[in-house]
């Protein structure tokens, strides 16, 4: 009888990805979706902030509390916080993103270890299965160029360098065969994509958009530098998803400046205006509290995300992140007042969401993913929300809505 584990997953889609690549790569163990009938536990784990290093160590906790499972540590965390973990015999073992591929060798290992891998790693695994999933994630690229104030990221998962292009679209076509037909193109900076292997985004989503049974296409977030000429060509593909995520984190120039990210906001206004006379919906990130952000530039943020036409945000109070440039900034912003200003950028965003949606005129293209006592749960072209009543079992579909209701917080039907 095979032993059993269970695989807890935090963060980005990336570690979405990575945890389907071990899952895949499994042969001496069984999957359980139950962590309490495992016998180990892989944490897939995030360290973007010192919180997310806080997540996991109260995850760890509970599993201490409630479980004689041996844990396994992997994920950016492997690289920032694995050695003290194992040190304290908080976990079994730790090994970098590059080992996921030898997860039964990982988990065969009778005494504790650390491997943090090799950050050059390209990946040759092809995923032809998405566990408890509709949509399909596709990893293109791995690691990040740019050197954000306030990220740690380029340091756990290296510099950019792209995936395989023969094996991305095996991968594609071997999900599409498998019934799925969305997918979500991902990876530490999805837009840096073919830098290293002179191609581009553009031209891989023409060659994925070929493939029998691709219906959407929807890309993770992407820097505004990369919306190039090129790309801008397929903005008007039926297969492109009507929404674009667009980092920004922040829409003052002089913080953008101090969080040394590339993008201007003079360019980023000028690219969401073409984006929204083309009828896509547009998200972005944004953070508050960042150290520098006095109230002036704050007002200076908000005034000028009014004037950008965003449906989407996400956003998050800063999180002081252990070895970036951000952490020894001054001044530093109070934690009560950066969360007082995320609450006013978000109930903006989603008062800008609601009038897209009232605004918008013609049909619903949706993908249903769950189902909740009767009520089905999926997102259209616009990657907004929506929640669909029936007595069919709509699980999985692709569903043209005609006739709904815009509600404040998604919209509704009645099929």
């Amino acid at each position: 009888m095979k032993k059993k584990v269970y695989f807890k997953t935090f963060g980005c889609r990336t570690n979405l990805y990575d945890s389907q690549v071990m899952m895949s790569s499994l042969k001496e163990y069984e999957i359980t979706q139950n962590e309490d009938e495992a016998d180990s536990i892989v944490i897939n784990s995030c360290t973007v902030t010192n919180g997310a290093d806080s997540h996991v160590r109260s995850y760890i906790s509970q599993v201490e509390k409630t479980s004689k499972a041996k844990v396994f540590l992997t994920g950016c965390g492997a690289h920032t916080k694995g050695e003290k973990l194992l040190e304290e015999k908080r976990v079994h073992g730790v090994f970098g993103q590059s080992e996921k591929e030898q997860i039964d060798l990982m988990l065969s290992q009778d005494k504790p270890f650390y491997n943090p891998g090799d950050l050059n790693h390209v990946d040759e695994s092809v995923v032809d299965d998405f566990i408890g999933k509709s949509r399909a994630f596709i990893k293109i690229q791995e690691g990040c160029n740019f050197r954000c104030s306030y990220c740690i990221i380029p340091f756990v998962r290296g510099d950019a360098r792209s995936m395989d292009e023969a094996r991305i679209l095996e991968q594609i076509a071997r999900l599409a065969l498998n019934g799925f037909g969305e997918f979500i193109l991902t990876g530490t900076n999805v837009g840096s994509y073919g830098q290293d292997t002179k191609t581009s985004l553009a031209k891989l989503m023409k060659k994925i958009a070929q493939i029998r049974g691709v219906r959407r296409i929807r890309l993770g977030s992407v820097e505004p530098i990369q919306i190039t000429d090129e790309f801008k060509e397929i903005l008007d593909e039926p297969w492109l998803e009507k929404h674009l995520h667009i980092a920004l984190q922040h829409t003052s120039p002089t913080m953008l400046k101090i969080m040394n990210r590339r993008n201007v906001y003079k360019r980023d206004k000028e690219l969401f205006e073409l984006l929204d006379s083309k009828g896509f919906a547009i998200g972005t990130d944004f953070i508050t509290g960042h150290p520098g952000e006095s109230e002036e530039l704050w007002l200076e943020g908000m005034k000028n995300a009014k004037e950008l036409p965003l449906t989407h945000m996400h956003s998050f109070t800063y999180s002081k992140r252990d070895g970036t440039a951000s952490a020894t900034m001054k001044p530093e912003v109070n934690g009560k007042i950066a969360k007082q200003r995320l609450h006013e950028i978000d109930k903006l965003i989603e008062q800008k969401n609601y009038e897209f949606r009232k605004s918008f005129v013609g049909n619903l293209e949706v993908l249903v993913e769950s189902e909740k006592d009767g009520l089905y749960h999926g997102y259209d072209q616009h990657f907004n929300k929506i929640i669909i009543e029936s007595d069919e079992d709509l699980n999985g579909n692709w569903l043209t809505v005609k006739n709904y209701e815009v509600r404040e917080d998604c919209n509704y039907a009645q099929l």
